[in-house]
């Protein structure tokens, strides 16, 4: 549960849930500092976010000098996340993750929270866990809410969709203070409810393999609820569909209709993971 938050820090949870306890709907955009440029169409990122905060999500994820080129219209209704941590994909570690920006910052260009990305059981795990560490007492300090990135990925890590290291990827982001968690999601719905029932926090899930017929997007989203999930951080399977808008909008759709019990729901999980949204008062 959601306990012992300051005031500050209580509200903007509460205003990430846009529409008050929701499954989250989390697009991370700061895939371009890792793989490349995003293609963009007519209008840039601004146009781009345009479209995924006009449908329904609830936050964008943007690196600090991304979030420049966007107007900040897009974000009096949509929560913005700024991203903390980096990496190439040509570098000699990929897995390697490096701050790049601080929680005071990310306060400046007007963050409603921050994240940070840890690989579990990479080679540098040591320097991202102890990052990861000093964010969560600045976010304390400075009263944001802290969406931890957390993903089984190394020399050791034969199977990053293991059940037990993402239960453990988990414990590590309740255990060091974030508020979220984000992770792989396990492959089913009955082995991820076993690993999200006893979790503290809400766990969200990344939106997996790129996917491109809308069908087959819609079917994993299904898929996860039922497996107990607080939400998604989907990324690519929006901004690389032939209309993030539309994909934006029938995912949203999606998360207020299971809300609603419109989908069959055999797991009483992700009641219990809306129900640790804090309130303002109590």
């Amino acid at each position: 549960m959601f306990t012992n938050l300051s005031f500050g820090r209580r509200i903007r949870l509460r205003r990430l849930y846009s529409d008050g306890g929701d499954p989250l709907l989390v697009v991370p955009l700061d895939h371009p500092i890792s793989d490349g440029p995003i293609t963009m169409r007519d209008g840039g990122l601004d146009a781009l976010v345009g479209q995924i905060v006009d449908n329904g999500a609830d936050a964008v994820v943007l690196h600090k000098g991304g979030l420049r080129h966007v107007s900040p219209d897009r974000f009096f209704r949509t929560s913005l996340i700024v991203h903390l941590s980096a990496s190439t994909m040509h570098a000699q570690d990929p897995d390697a993750k490096y701050l790049v920006s601080g929680v005071d910052e990310a306060l400046r260009h007007g963050a409603d929270a921050v994240s940070v990305h840890v690989n579990l059981g990479s080679a540098e795990e040591r320097q991202q866990i102890t990052d990861l560490g000093r964010v969560s007492d600045l976010c304390d300090r400075w009263n944001v809410p802290l969406l931890a990135m957390i993903y089984p990925r190394g020399p050791k890590v034969t199977n990053p969709r293991d059940p037990a290291l993402v239960a453990h990827a988990i414990t590590v982001a309740t255990e060091l203070g974030a508020d979220i968690v984000k992770t792989p999601y396990v492959g089913s719905p009955d082995e991820m409810a076993d690993v999200v029932k006893n979790a503290a926090i809400p766990v969200i899930v990344a939106g997996g393999p790129r996917k491109t017929a809308v069908p087959d997007v819609l079917a994993y989203v299904d898929e996860a609820l039922r497996g107990g999930v607080s939400g998604f951080a989907m990324g690519r399977n929006i901004f690389e569909s032939a209309d993030p808008g539309a994909m934006t909008r029938q995912i949203a759709q999606r998360l207020r209709q299971f809300l609603g019990h419109g989908i069959d729901d055999p797991h009483a999980t992700q009641t219990q993971r809306v129900e640790q949204i804090p309130t303002l008062v109590g």
